[in-house]
């Protein structure tokens, strides 16, 4: 149902090739991040107590069309589930597929390549066979430039967080397929006539209800949501607030014994992700990346106090399996959370 060649082709060439930097500058960027992602392993045991073993994913340092490619890559296998769903309710024509294939091709694309400018790194849990981890070097290089931070310190404090979304996927291997078991959950209620119906309207509905809501994050994915996918959706939420915001946490806290400038580069961090501008802010309402930033706020909020009452070692019961796994609203009410699993 995707063109994936067409959009990692067309996500390419919108990506652009990011700040200008010599050969030597690329090369020390490069092998400082490798040395960073292997000195963050250590440092991230020792704090959570998760050990996810040593060079159990391949670290790979990208630039922003390897980006793309790996991501359309990890798009491709997550979301081969809903497309099966919504091809066996309808099969289309041989025009109609190669039309629509073309057109969700340059769609993907077309999102693949605004983010690519935006992301510093990530872990891809799919990536067999145990997920490999990105860091995207230009996007590293010019926000350090345009923070005016220090460049190792920097370096160092992206590590911190991209490694322990590794830890969080090997040392609790249920975590990947608990992802995928949501992502079929959702497929299940997927019903392309009726996205094609009902979608337009709820947009425009949505669009117009923007301004005097207070609720909900404006995302085209929640627009476009039944109220059964939107069940759904709060279950991938508190998932993934989990695992931002336990990443912030360790890379702020670990960051003061070997960050020196870790609380400035929080400050101008945090002031970087309120977006540049009007047009920026609305796209990534759009596109679901301010709930994506409510993700790393709130779900931190929920790991200290979490850890503050009960300690790490008791924290660590969220892992233990799914069932113990936070929803949306325990994400906002940790108390809530402990009582339940805890006792």
């Amino acid at each position: 149902m995707v063109d994936w060649e067409l959009a990692v082709s067309l996500g390419s060439r919108l990506a652009g090739e990011g700040p200008v930097v010599s050969r030597a500058e690329a090369a020390d960027a490069v092998a400082e991040l490798r040395a960073g992602a292997s000195l963050s392993t250590p440092l991230v045991r020792a704090f959570t107590g998760l050990d996810g073993g040593d060079d159990t994913a391949p670290v790979l340092v990208v630039d922003r069309p390897g980006w793309v490619r790996a991501n359309a890559e990890g798009f491709r296998t997550v979301l081969q589930p809903i497309a099966d769903k919504l091809s066996s309710r309808r099969t289309p024509s041989g025009l109609s597929l190669a039309v629509g294939r073309r057109v969700t091709g340059v769609e993907v694309g077309g999102l693949l390549g605004f983010l690519s400018g935006k992301v510093l790194g990530q872990f891809d849990p799919f990536h067999d066979p145990a997920g490999r981890l990105l860091l995207v070097a230009p996007n590293i290089v010019q926000v350090e430039r345009e923070l005016g931070v220090d460049p190792h310190d920097f370096r160092l404090w992206v590590c911190l967080h991209e490694e322990t979304h590794r830890v969080q996927f090997t040392a609790v291997p249920w975590m990947r397929d608990h992802l995928h078991s949501l992502v079929g959950r959702l497929a299940e209620t997927m019903d392309s006539q009726q996205l094609l119906e009902d979608g337009l309207g709820r947009i425009t509905e949505a669009l117009k209800n923007r301004g005097r809501s207070e609720g909900g994050s404006g995302s085209l994915m929640e627009m476009l949501s039944t109220p059964e996918q939107r069940a759904v959706l709060d279950d991938v939420t508190g998932v993934m607030s989990l695992l931002e915001g336990h990443a912030d946490v360790v890379m702020d806290d670990v960051g003061p014994g070997v960050i020196p400038s870790v609380a400035q580069i929080r400050e101008r961090f945090t002031e970087r992700r309120k977006g540049a501008g009007s047009l920026d802010r609305l796209l990534r309402r759009l596109l679901g990346m301010e709930a994506k930033m409510a993700q790393y706020r709130d779900g931190a909020v929920f790991v200290r106090q979490v850890v503050d009452k009960v300690g790490m070692d008791e924290f660590n019961a969220v892992f233990a399996g799914p069932e113990n796994l936070p929803g949306k609203a325990e994400i906002a009410d940790p108390d809530a959370w402990v009582a339940r699993v805890l006792g």
